[in-house]
Parts: structure tokens; sequence; C-alpha cells
């Protein structure tokens, strides 16, 4: 056997072509990252990064905001009678920014600092039930903590779930309360070949996974396929997500699952990306496993649960593999009876399964008053009407409510609450974020964020971009030297003209919808 590390160095599989590809493609699926809305305006401008917010309480530091990340997994298996299957991989939470000190000088390792409970989440909650996490300081500064005995009863009948996480200071004064996505129950992995029913439990590509390998089928011998300090390592407590990434042409021979849709089959060339390093590890070959066997021939889709094994591209038969809590390659060898079945010792069987990463970013610094951030705004969705000097953009998600102000960088937005699925605001001209406008073709973007009434920000996954036409204004064509047209600039002032007389008249209806 040798190291993960040594292969790569010895195949050189991992050049700087595959590399940045990899980064690419990783990068549309971080948490934070998300296609900006574009936006066009009527002229160029720079924007004034120094200006001066007309809410204070907007130009807060990064520094001081407090981020509370969940990982969990998509599905959970259901407990029958008193059997109890713990969640696997278990739910994760991880805290960090500098504010959660400066709100309380005793957050320390082993201080007490910070408490909090998860639980599955029903309408009758009690910390009775819920498993009280203890949290620890890592290395980089981070507080952690894992619920490792939580699970579901054949009682609770429902389909799907959340988790739900409440957070509390050592001085008994609530932080939040905050929810996990959806979770699907199932009874047991599924081994028939999936159907466009039940797509769902299939893996997609470019989605988050999680790996753990259980030797001997013992749950305390359980470890997670981690990335720790630039290296990966097999963790009995931490896992890490990863993006799983199709890095080879789809085959047109997958039946009803063609790659194209989406779906990672056995036979596929793959990459696992860390969501939050971006290290990779080489292209490898997803293999399915049966009775600690790797089948060449099997090219149905990857379901949730599945156990399945990762043989190097361009080292045949070399496998990812556990051994003594590290990552190594194993070498394995191909059945005598059966060429099409290669013989894998148990570090190399690994349990694939689909998980998520919800991230809760806000800033408590301004807050007039310290009360829980929850229930917490989450926007799913950014849709935009009209364009030009006027433009209505609608926040769709959970949560929203008449408490909360749309923000666009620094600048407060007029907004009108809907319904708790909807918010609408206007769109800021962009002279609110430049001292001066100029005849430069340059784009602008700027987050986007929700403010309660109390000054608690709200950080979103989503950004907007104002982005210039092409035809500069006649004040700078006659900068540049370019000869007059009288006709096209009549034509372009009453444009204008028609323009301001529609963005008055919407935002004169935008007020009498607001009362």
């Amino acid at each position: 056997m040798q190291s993960v590390r040594t292969m790569m160095d010895e195949l050189d599989v991992v050049e700087d072509g595959h590399r940045e590809a990899s980064r690419q493609q990783v990068a549309c699926f971080q948490p934070g990252s998300t296609d900006p809305i574009t936006h066009l305006l009527d002229g160029h401008v720079e924007w004034d990064r120094g200006a001066q917010s007309a809410c204070p309480s907007l130009g807060a530091s990064r520094e001081s905001e407090q981020c509370v990340v969940i990982l969990h997994a998509k599905v959970a298996q259901k407990s029958y009678g008193n059997e109890k299957r713990f969640f696997c991989p278990p739910p994760c939470v991880y805290i960090s920014g500098h504010a959660w000190r400066l709100m309380q000088d005793c957050l320390t390792a082993g201080s007490g600092g910070l408490c909090g409970y998860m639980c599955v989440d029903t309408s009758a909650q009690t910390h009775g039930d819920a498993f009280k996490l203890t949290f620890e300081l890592l290395t980089d500064r981070r507080m952690f903590a894992c619920a490792k005995s939580l699970f579901i009863s054949d009682q609770d009948k429902r389909k799907h779930f959340r988790l739900l996480l409440q957070i509390f200071m050592a001085s008994r004064q609530e932080v939040g309360s905050f929810h996990s996505r959806l979770i699907k129950v199932i009874s047991k992995p599924s081994q028939k070949r999936q159907s466009m029913k039940n797509a769902d439990l299939c893996i997609s590509a470019c989605s988050r996974v999680a790996l753990f390998n259980r030797l001997r089928s013992q749950t305390v011998s359980t470890r997670y396929l981690a990335v720790e300090g630039g290296a990966f390592i097999a963790s009995a407590r931490q896992w890490t997500a990863f993006t799983i990434t199709l890095v080879e042409e789809p085959r047109s021979d997958r039946g009803d699952f063609a790659l194209s849709e989406g779906f990672v089959c056995y036979g596929s060339v793959v990459q696992l990306v860390c969501t939050e390093s971006g290290i990779t590890l080489p292209p490898m070959v997803i293999r399915k496993v049966n009775k600690q066997h790797a089948t060449m021939e099997v090219d149905e889709p990857v379901s949730q649960l599945h156990k399945c094994a990762f043989e190097f591209r361009d080292k045949p038969q070399a496998y990812l593999c556990l051994s003594n809590d590290a990552i190594v390659v194993h070498q394995a060898t191909c059945g005598v009876r059966d060429p099409n079945r290669v013989v894998l010792n148990d570090g190399a069987c690994w349990t694939i399964i689909g998980v998520e990463v919800v991230d809760f970013t806000f800033n408590q610094e301004a807050a007039s008053v310290q009360t829980p951030v929850s229930p917490f705004p989450v926007v799913s969705s950014l849709e935009i009407n009209g364009g030009g000097h006027v433009a209505m953009l609608e926040l769709v998600g959970e949560n929203l409510g008449p408490h909360l102000k749309v923000c666009f960088g620094n600048t407060e937005a007029e907004t009108m609450f809907k319904c708790p699925k909807s918010l609408l605001c206007v769109v800021p001209d962009i002279s609110a974020f430049s001292v001066a406008w100029q005849p430069r073709c340059s784009m602008l973007t700027v987050p986007v964020s929700l403010l309660r009434v109390d000054g608690v920000l709200y950080r979103t996954s989503f950004t907007f971009t104002y982005t210039p036409e092409l035809q500069a204004p006649p004040a700078a064509l006659r900068t540049a030297g370019i000869p007059r047209d009288p006709v096209g600039e009549a034509e372009q002032e009453e444009d204008v003209l028609l323009e301001s007389i529609h963005q008055e008249f919407t935002r004169a209806n935008f007020h009498l919808f607001m009362t």
C-alpha cells in the first residue's frame, strides 16, 4: 500500500489543468455562490468603495459577522421498535466569527460559553428529547459539535423532516433557532435499479456527498473521509462534504438515466472536491460493491447509501482505501472465476450518501436589543421585473416579514411585504453607490442582504450586478470628439423623458400599493 499523496506525486494526475477545471466546477456549488442578477444602466459608472452608508448598521465589518453552518445527510433510515438507527454521518455544527467572543468573554474551549440542542423538528420540542451539543474549539478557531445519537422513530409517519438547532449563551440568553433542509426518510438502502419515480434517491453530478467506511459492519469502527490541514484523513468524529463532479463526456447507453440528466452512474469517471478548501482527489472510476467485490460491468445510477469503491483512473486496480485511520491506495486483485469482479478488502468499500451544507450568516453588532435572530429569513431565489431606471426585485424564500428591509450593499431599498414567502423592493439607482457619474464601461456587483428593524443584518448568498449599456451618453460622445447626431440625440432625449415619466409612475404606484 502507498499513501494517496505519494501516488498523486508519482502519477502526476492532478496537473494544473485538472486542478483549475475542478476549481471552476466546484465554484458554482460552494455555499454562497450564486449567479448574479443583472440590471441595465443608462450610463457608465465607477463605484466609490469609500462612500459612506446612509444606514450605519450596514457598514459593519465582516469580522463582526457570526456564522452557523449545519452539515447533514439528505436521507435518514427509520428505526423500528427498540432499534435505534443513528443518523450517519451524524449532523455537525460549525460556528465561526469573532463576534461570538464579543458577545460573551467566556467563549473559550471547555468553559461552556456556548450551549446547543439538536432534535428532530416536531410540533412539541423539549430539551429532554434533544441531543445536547458540546462545542469544542478547533485549531482553525471554529467551534465544532456533532449530534451522534439522533434517530427517527417508526412512530413518526412523516416522509420528510427537518432538524432543529437551538443555540444559547452560557448566560442562558438564546441566540436563535436554525433549521436544516428537508431530510427524506427511508426504510433501508435500495438495491434495485432506480426509476425516474425515485430520482431523488440518486446521486446527481455536482451535488454534495459524504463517504464513510464501517469495518466489519461495526458502528464503533465507522470512519469518515475528511480533509484536515490540506490532507485527506479518516476521522471518527468529523466528516467533509465533497462535490462529486463528472470529468468525462457522458455515454449514450445509460437508458433512462443518461449522464446528461445529471446522474452519476457506475463506471463514470468522477472527482471528489472538498467544498471548503477546493482540494481534490485524482480522477477515479466509481464501481459498485457487492459482497466485497467491485463489479466492472454495472452502469446503473449510484443511489443513496450504496456501497461503492473508487478505482484511480490512471492506475488500474488501485483503489481509495482506509488503513489504520489513514487514507492509502489499495492494490486489488481480479477474481479467479470472474475477471469482471475485483476482490477488495474492507477498507476499500465505502458508503456514499448525499449531504447538505446550510449556512446562516448574520450580524448583531448594530442591534439595539440582543434578541434571538430567529426566525431566520432564508432567500431561495430572486426574480427581477423591468430594467433601466425602473426595476423591481422579488425575493422568494421563507420566514420573510414586514420587519425586514432589502439592502443592496450599504443601501436600503424601498421594501414591501407580500407574504411570508415573498418580499418586493425597488432596485436602488446606481447613483446610490457612486459619488459621480463617469463615462467608463464597468459593472458593479453588490451583495443582497436583509435588515431587521432592530439592526440585525442577515446575509444572503445572492448578489446583484449593475451592467452598463453599450452606448455612451451624448455628453460622453462629445467629450470623445465624436460628431453630433441631432436626430439621434433628440430621440434619446425623448426616450429619457419617457423613461423618467415611467419611473415616477411606477414609484407612485409602488407607494400606493404599500399603503
